[in-house]
């Protein structure tokens, strides 16, 4: 995956994370993982466009608490209505100001889903590279997995494999 597509999702979620939550996120080395680890809490975009795959933000229950509460101003539980709205509106902002970066393509970006209950896994597109962003705050842990290619990338990778292979004609003497 190029990193033109993992910067934008630091970036953005560092100015989120400030703005809306008054909170400095640390950021561990992006990695590439196989399977997504077990989260409590996930926030999932989809993009499409020039750029498909998805992007998920996940937490422990007792990090997410505590993030959600600083946004919304409140502790609220997992199970209230409005803790799955804040998560998603907080993947939705992440995305939105990543995918803004992306120049020159045409990327859109889904409602957002979210997902809680204890020790979950979230399946990641097959055909994309998943890059795990570990983020440190000061109440935890949590991650961004992004799993997003470029068509264009994967349309070049088609034609090349459908060609035929064309041999020079040589003049003979």
């Amino acid at each position: 995956m190029d990193v033109r597509y993992i910067n934008p999702f630091i970036e953005s979620t560092q100015r989120v994370f400030k703005t809306m939550l008054d909170l400095d996120v640390s950021f561990n080395k992006p990695r590439v993982v196989k399977e997504i680890g077990r989260h409590d809490v996930s926030g999932i975009i989809g993009m499409s466009g020039d750029v498909v795959g998805s992007v998920v933000l996940s937490f422990s229950t007792s990090t997410s608490r505590q993030i959600i509460g600083r946004f919304v101003g409140a502790d609220i539980a997992p199970d209230h209505e409005d803790f799955a709205d804040a998560v998603g509106e907080l993947v939705n902002m992440i995305s939105g100001a990543a995918k803004s970066q992306f120049e020159g393509q045409n990327v859109s970006i889904s409602c957002p889903s979210v997902v809680v209950g204890e020790s979950h896994t979230v399946a990641m597109p097959s055909d994309s590279v998943c890059i795990t962003i570990p983020c440190e705050v000061f109440c935890g842990s949590f991650n961004i997995d992004v799993a997003i290619r470029s068509e264009a990338a994967k349309a070049a990778r088609v034609d090349n494999s459908n060609s035929v292979p064309v041999q020079s004609a040589r003049k003979s003497a």
